[in-house]
């Protein structure tokens, strides 16, 4: 019997650059075990560019990334996902929908890059660090022993990696 594959959805409002980095970390350092997706309750349209260059300039995946609505994985035929996170305050204070199959929910927000303003190289910085905040985050949970643990450990593990360096609070 092989181990189950875990589905992932990462929120944000936007779904331009945090939880677009999310799903390629995961997609990446958690292949094999996990199905990584990401969306947004109003989408930009549009991934921002400086979080596909910080996600090219350290080696992860960006063909096929884009800004899409969390309608989609609410639409029958959507994958089921089993955690969701979201990554920033905006979303994390949302009426989300009522996903199938109950999965666990934890927010994990962090500051958003985006919003950063200077030389482009201020800006990539600020890429960069959160770059590096939810890939710690993702390490953490990719070392969980998941199929071993009971629910309300679970959800202790979760909301502990989510209070980790860099994050902010609830909106």
């Amino acid at each position: 019997m092989s181990d189950p594959i875990f589905n992932v959805l990462f929120l944000c409002t936007g779904n331009s650059a945090r939880s677009i980095m999310a799903e390629s970390i995961l997609a990446k350092d958690g292949a094999g075990r996990f199905r990584a997706y990401s969306a947004g309750s109003m989408p930009k349209g549009a991934v921002n560019p400086l979080a596909l260059e910080t996600l090219e300039r350290y080696g992860y995946p960006t063909a096929g990334m884009r800004s899409k609505s969390w309608d989609e994985f609410d639409a029958p035929g959507a994958p089921q996902m089993d955690f969701i996170f979201t990554v920033c305050d905006n979303a994390a204070g949302e009426v989300c929908p009522i996903w199938p199959g109950h999965p666990h929910k934890t927010h994990w927000g962090i500051e958003d890059p985006a919003v950063a303003s200077g030389t482009h190289m201020e800006q990539l910085t600020a890429f960069a660090t959160a770059f590096r905040y939810l890939k710690n985050r993702i390490a953490l949970f990719v070392a969980l022993p998941l199929a071993k643990l009971e629910a309300s450990k679970l959800r202790e593990h979760l909301e502990e990696i989510g209070r980790g360096e860099g994050a902010t609070g609830h909106a």
